[in-house]
């Protein structure tokens, strides 16, 4: 099929909703600003290059195929189409080249108008490669027709991310199959995937398939369910990572970090073991104050399933119910091993620090407390260390961290315009190590956690997308 292309003359945004997360699919069609120029993308695209100067509409499932290329000059705008379920699929040996700058960043958004936006207006991002997975002839749910990932190719090459945003993805293409903001399914390392954000989506903020795909200043804002979901095998780095979550969360639980292999224990093993790498990682729940009642879905900082062996360093967690679970025995045999580590990481989480899973056998809570403690691991945690009862933002300004980057208890409208990440004192502003080997090839810094003292988000990140005119 050729790619469809038609200007819109009519209506571009759609629907009423309001500003808090509640859903409404009713819509009213105003006309298009005065002089504004819409493209419609439908079907299978030719090699193409989208412009600064247009606006875009992804209508349905639309289609880069194998050889193509879609290019994106900085400071495009395409939006995503909610009636008809708008998503951008890479295919498996196609490109995309979403090359934005600062001051241009690239930005995938709903079709909606400021003030109504609302996760899961559109289906989001989806990138397909030829690197090793470890689930055989994987596809992604709800695509139509089915698109297949993976291969044998860990350094293949599906094009470049920088500087883009993608904000209100996560639409339900088929019942219980939601797609995340970004979703990367056997991507390979020949792939660039630097200063991305992905805020307000429906299902996970990122998700991982299996892949080698490294990641570097990669932001989830607001996610319904997990923020950086890492499955089938992936072995790529992933480095200054920022998890900002707000007071909704998905009934499936919602973690900050969550990761497996493939298969239960008990069931053969099907290819390898995930044990990509994540450093400096801040990861801000939803907790703000220890008085602040949160969803009780909301689970771990870190939740580590079924034979992961991913390992995680130099990170602070702080505002989650829970701080990390291992759930099956499987896993805690990875960490015991060194298959997978977990070090100079701080967990603040003071109502349940360690957790297993109900299939977790030997592993125990006092076994995981242990091995976490371990001082050669160089992690702390931090249960109560200013006054009763336990102080989180007096906890925030110990680490070094701004207490006005938790969400708390404002409205997804009320974050802060420009927010202040940066780092300059506190206890995470030192103590980063890499000298353990999982650690090589990462940017060597002296901080825990995602940031010294410059902000990476500023001039180019958007923490009120809802409002946002584009």
């Amino acid at each position: 099929m050729k790619k469809s292309i038609s200007i819109l003359a009519t209506a571009l945004f759609i629907g009423v909703l309001g500003t808090s997360c509640s859903k409404n699919d009713d819509a009213i069609v105003p006309p298009p600003p005065a002089g504004s120029t819409v493209v419609e993308l439908s079907g299978n695209l030719e090699t193409q290059t989208l412009l600064e100067s247009k606006k875009y509409l992804i209508k349905g499932q639309v289609f880069v195929r194998d050889g193509k290329t879609l290019t994106i000059q900085p400071g495009t705008i395409i939006m995503g189409d909610k009636s008809t379920k708008g998503t951008l699929i890479i295919d498996r040996g196609a490109k995309i080249i979403a090359n934005g700058t600062v001051s241009k960043p690239i930005v995938f958004t709903s079709a909606l108008t400021a003030g109504t936006r609302d996760r899961g207006d559109w289906g989001g991002l989806i990138i397909l490669g030829k690197a090793v997975v470890n689930v055989p002839d994987p596809a992604i749910e709800g695509i139509t027709p089915a698109v297949t990932y993976g291969g044998t190719m860990d350094n293949d090459n599906s094009g470049v991310l920088n500087y883009v945003r993608v904000e209100f993805a996560g639409i339900e293409l088929t019942p219980n199959n939601e797609t995340n903001g970004i979703t990367l399914g056997g991507v390979g390392s020949g792939t660039i995937m630097t200063n991305c954000q992905v805020s307000f989506g429906g299902d996970d903020g990122y998700e991982w398939f299996g892949g080698s795909v490294n990641g570097k200043n990669l932001i989830s804002f607001g996610s319904w369910d997990d923020s950086f979901d890492i499955d089938f095998g992936y072995t790529g780095k992933l480095q200054f990572l920022l998890d900002v979550r707000y007071s909704y969360a998905d009934q499936s639980g919602s973690s900050g970090v969550e990761c497996d292999t493939n298969a239960n224990d008990g069931v053969p093993l099907q290819g390898t073991l995930t044990t990509g790498v994540i450093s400096n990682l801040t990861c801000v729940g939803p907790r703000a104050t220890a008085t602040q009642v949160v969803n009780a879905n909301f689970q771990q900082a870190i939740d580590l399933r079924r034979r992961t062996a991913l390992s995680i360093g130099n990170s602070v967690m702080i505002g989650y119910p829970r701080g990390i679970r291992m759930n099956q025995n499987s896993v805690f045999d990875n960490y015991a091993a060194g298959t997978g580590v977990l070090m100079n990481n701080i967990l603040v989480a003071d109502l349940l620090p360690y957790n297993v899973g109900t299939t977790a056998g030997t592993a125990s809570v006092a076994s995981v407390t242990a091995l976490w403690t371990l001082p050669a691991n160089g992690n702390t945690t931090i249960t109560a260390i200013i006054g009763t009862p336990f102080d989180i933002p007096a906890t925030f300004v110990t680490l070094g961290l701004n207490p006005a980057i938790a969400f708390g208890t404002n409205l997804n409208t009320a974050y802060p315009a420009n927010p202040n990440f940066a780092v300059t004192t506190g206890t995470l502003a030192t103590g980063a190590s890499f000298t353990n080997s999982k650690f090589a090839g990462l940017e060597v810094v002296t901080y825990e956690g995602a940031f010294g003292a410059t902000d990476w988000t500023d001039m180019w990140a958007e923490f009120n997308p809802i409002g946002k005119a584009y």
